[in-house]
């Protein structure tokens, strides 16, 4: 119990710690305690009343249902498309025990992420989306003082990816301050697209109970980490936008079969660019691998990429509260998060669950929920310079610093939740 209290101290302590790291890393001018006390106690009282009231556990338990269904309805068209590739009966004797070696990541996990994808363009075409961005953009506007452009941004990226949301804000964005702009990538990287989600849960189901519910959240509460740490990073000293409504524009699609047509392509678009990257970075990490197989042990033993990336995030997770005996491992995770992109991370996680204790499990499922990794500065840049071409410059200037700032607030979020007592998570 008294461990326990001293680690929930050190994750406390590390929530203040990253921001000021993220001072320091900015021009370092005047400190907004009134943004950061804000931030920090809208994270926590998000995170206390999903978990704390009846209504809404229930309903965060019940995502793990709804993606099951989900996952279920999609092996349908799985299985009628990719044979037993995709789910479908085998056409053969399987052994005993060897069902998992039918499984296949890219044939049954992945193609949610194009039901997803149609799903979600349909809920904004008959405006359930929309209902709840506008919802949370008033919540951020109000609270976090932003401007209507920037609170819609940041509103969009907890249900929408990175490169989608920027559209709800198009006319506005040739004229954003850089702080405004800057702020927006930086909670593009600390959030992930609901196309993807399942995914992620689909990688926890055997390592967090209701890892639906804690992605949401993840994704939820790391929007006002964001927005405080692009702040001190990036402070608001040009003409700041007007903190008042900003209009929502209705007709992204001009029909559900527009809206359905036009989900699945993006969808494919994802899957495809999700295969590519997961078979491209594993080959790479081998070969790293390989390579430095050559080379002598390190402290009893062989040197690999997962090793390296621990050493260098072990300290970071340290101050999130895992403790240091679990922070190689941990830090190999978030390196895995950074270095590659978070499906790589949960993957480890899943791997590595039997050496960590279920705080540090929960404190990592919450740090690696982000799209702060280097192959989606690429991904942003363009999708960015897409919509707005006239900011290309601040653009490719502020996406590098934004990805410092999208890894703080993750590691942050991580801190938060481990501050609070495990016994509220069940």
């Amino acid at each position: 119990m008294i461990e326990d209290l001293g680690l929930q101290a050190r994750s406390f302590l590390g929530v203040f710690a990253f921001l000021a790291i993220a001072w320091a890393l900015g021009p370092r001018k005047s400190i907004p305690w009134a943004l950061i006390a804000g931030a920090v106690a809208v994270q926590y009282v998000i995170a206390v009343a999903l978990f704390s009231f009846a209504p809404t556990r229930a309903f965060l338990s019940s995502l793990t249902g709804v993606v099951e269904v989900l996952q279920a309805a999609t092996t349908q068209g799985t299985s009628f498309v990719f044979g037993y590739l995709g789910g479908g009966e085998s056409p053969f004797v399987v052994r005993e025990g060897g069902e998992q070696f039918l499984f296949s990541f890219a044939f049954q996990a992945l193609p949610m992420v194009i039901v997803l994808s149609a799903l979600s363009a349909l809920l904004w075409r008959w405006r359930v989306l929309e209902f709840a961005v506008r919802g949370f953009a008033l919540l951020f506007r109000r609270i976090l003082n932003l401007s209507g452009a920037a609170s819609l941004g940041a509103a969009a990226n907890i249900f929408l990816g990175m490169t989608e949301s920027p559209v709800l804000i198009r006319p506005r964005l040739p004229t954003i301050s850089k702080s405004d702009l800057f702020l927006i990538m930086t909670v593009g990287f600390s959030t992930v697209a609901g196309s993807v989600m399942a995914i992620y849960v689909s990688q926890l189901s055997g390592v967090l109970q209701d890892a639906a519910g804690h992605i949401l959240t993840a994704s939820l509460i790391s929007v006002p980490a964001a927005v405080v740490l692009a702040r001190l990073m990036h402070p608001q000293d040009e003409a700041a936008g007007e903190a008042g409504k900003e209009k929502i524009p209705v007709n992204l699609y001009h029909s559900s079969m527009d809206a359905l047509t036009t989900g699945v392509s993006d969808g494919v678009r994802l899957f495809v660019n999700i295969i590519a990257m997961l078979l491209v970075f594993t080959a790479l990490i081998a070969l790293l691998n390989f390579m430095l197989g050559g080379f002598p042990d390190v402290f009893g033993a062989p040197l690999t990429v997962e090793r390296a990336l621990g050493w260098v995030f072990a300290p970071l997770v340290w101050l999130a509260g895992v403790p240091w005996a679990e922070s190689q491992t941990a830090g190999s995770i978030m390196g895995f998060k950074t270095a590659l992109n978070e499906i790589f991370a949960y993957d480890a996680l899943a791997r590595f669950s039997d050496d960590m204790s279920p705080r540090t499990r929960l404190i990592m499922t919450y740090a690696a929920c982000g799209f702060a990794n280097f192959s989606s500065v690429g991904i942003l840049i363009g999708g960015l310079i897409a919509v707005a071409p006239s900011r290309r410059e601040d653009i490719l200037k502020l996406a590098p610093r934004a990805l410092i700032s999208g890894t703080l607030a993750t590691l942050m979020t991580g801190a938060v939740i481990g501050a609070l007592p495990m016994v509220l998570f069940g």
